[in-house]
């Protein structure tokens, strides 16, 4: 099948487009004419197309003849800083375009949306009791990356209502790949240091923090390793029955931190400490049972296994996976990236 991906110089696009070839499928990839990091993509067979998404001519040449699309270029927030003004043409004004584009197109059999679960307050005081749903909580983003996010969600769900563009919606977690999870900040005192509760155990030298809330519980997140989200946007792919749905993705199960922090000293070598901290604390987990039921999507790498893999990437141990240092975004792009 002929397959577009936008973002696909991201470290999710990248990986997709990887496996999409290997499953048989012909990729075209939609790059900014200035992103340096097409490098990546040199040894695979792609079809290149420069051009941005705001740009209504690059994008229809981008999504003619093509019978699945990927979107997965944005302005993301781990790439910028961006303007709210570039936010909206890049995100609000650039998916519509890529549905403008797909509504014109016939042969289309699916349309793919990345979005996040930054749409979700999922930071309350207190925590998440309950695992989070697809319908659970409303959305309410608090930035322009989130916002744009939200408004491409909704017009996802009006173009697959009123035009018959059978578009999906996936929602990916914080996502990590290579050694990326060994320098996850929340674990590390250096990166921590500036928090009133955690300043005066800065002695000069790093530590690994098991974070408890100011009751003493310790801290409870839901991230993914890129190689579950790539699986779940395949196992997405033609899928009838998720045509104008949401699913949230992301690993097998929510981690604590008395669960990572013991094994990350571990195989660190460095030393850890605990500490109660004030306000809203990380305490949630995403209820993946639609994406399991209706995509039959199955991931594997929880947090102990994406501890280990990232210490053997540093190691040299790619796994398959491409470098999170390349895939990371490095310049604002207009076609997208992350």
């Amino acid at each position: 099948m002929r397959i577009l991906v936008t973002g696909i110089t991201g470290r999710i696009g990248a990986n997709l487009a990887a496996l999409l070839l290997d499953e048989g499928h012909e990729v075209r990839g939609l790059v900014w004419p200035r992103d340096r990091r097409i490098e990546k993509l040199k040894h695979l067979d792609i079809e290149l197309q420069e051009g941005s998404l705001t740009e209504v001519s690059d994008v229809l040449k981008a999504v003619a003849d093509m019978e699945a699309v990927y979107h997965l270029g944005a302005a993301f927030q781990g790439g910028g800083p961006f303007t709210a003004d570039e936010y909206f043409e890049i995100n609000v004004r650039g998916t519509f375009n890529m549905l403008e584009a797909a509504r014109a197109n016939e042969q289309l059999r699916g349309f793919y949306f990345a979005s996040t679960d930054a749409t979700l307050q999922k930071y309350p005081p207190g925590g998440m009791p309950e695992p989070i749903r697809e319908d659970h909580i409303p959305r309410r983003p608090g930035g322009w990356y989130s916002l744009s996010k939200s408004v491409g969600e909704d017009m996802c769900g009006a173009y697959a209502r009123a035009a018959w563009v059978p578009t999906t919606v996936l929602r990916f977690p914080y996502v990590v790949a290579g050694e990326e999870i060994l320098n996850f900040g929340q674990f590390h005192l250096s990166r921590q240091k500036s928090r009133p509760e955690l300043a005066s155990l800065w002695k000069g030298e790093e530590r690994v923090v098991l974070l408890r809330d100011e009751n003493g519980r310790p801290y409870k997140k839901h991230m993914a390793d890129v190689r579950d989200i790539v699986h779940g946007l395949v196992s997405a792919f033609d899928k009838p029955e998720a045509v104008g749905e949401t699913f949230q993705l992301a690993g097998p199960r929510a981690f604590t931190w008395d669960e990572a922090i013991p094994h990350l000293s571990d195989v660190l070598g460095i030393p850890q400490i605990e500490a109660n901290v004030q306000g809203p604390p990380s305490f949630y987990e995403h209820d993946i049972s639609k994406a399991k039921r209706i995509l039959a999507f199955d991931p594997q790498y929880d947090i102990i296994r994406m501890i280990d893999d990232a210490v053997a990437f540093r190691g040299g141990d790619r796994g398959g996976v491409l470098s999170a240092e390349d895939s990371e975004p490095n310049v604002p792009s207009p076609a997208g990236g992350g």
